[in-house]
């Protein structure tokens, strides 16, 4: 399946104002709390990873810049059968990056998806994703949808943060 999302990440330190604010929304849906495994690999264009979760077990590839702010993904995911033998077979040929350990509460308000991330040797962080499953969404109302939910949840631009999870733990290294 093919998507395009416009999303942002932050790092926050408030992580419980933010679930506060967003449970209290009317048309919240609460998802459950995820433990993810994303496995990232090296590869010619894009990124793509392998994740392995409670909730959520899909192969992704997505082409995505840098930014500070709200910016367009184009996305393809693919859902395994049997993620087991898929990451052992990713393993064989590709060679990893990056292994990123979350945790991970994920909530929706209509198409656009909220998580909040305790990343394993990074911290606190929130995610807003607004996505478009059919093309019947498009870019330009994504940009505004994303960026309403920056102002309703008070997020200071100086914590936006351009990088992916597997980028600042390569930093790290």
């Amino acid at each position: 399946m093919q998507v395009l999302n416009v999303e942002i990440k932050a790092r926050h330190k408030a992580i419980d104002q933010l679930r506060t604010l967003i449970e209290q929304h009317p048309k919240v849906r609460y998802v459950g709390l995820d433990h993810q495994i994303d496995t990232y690999y090296k590869v010619p264009k894009g990124r793509m990873k392998l994740r392995r979760g409670t909730i959520e077990n899909h192969l992704i590839h997505y082409l995505r810049n840098n930014q500070k702010g709200p910016k367009a993904s184009e996305v393809l995911l693919y859902k395994p059968a049997i993620e087991l033998s898929l990451k052992q077979v990713l393993d064989a040929a590709l060679e990893v990056l990056v292994v990123v350990d979350k945790k991970r509460s994920i909530y929706f308000i209509e198409n656009v998806k909220f998580h909040l991330d305790e990343v394993k040797g990074l911290g606190s962080f929130v995610e807003i994703e607004a996505i478009d499953k059919d093309g019947s969404i498009g870019e330009q109302e994504l940009q505004k949808q994303c960026a309403q939910y920056i102002r309703y949840l008070g997020i200071d631009s100086s914590c936006l943060v351009a990088d992916s999870y597997s980028d600042l733990l390569s930093l790290k290294k």
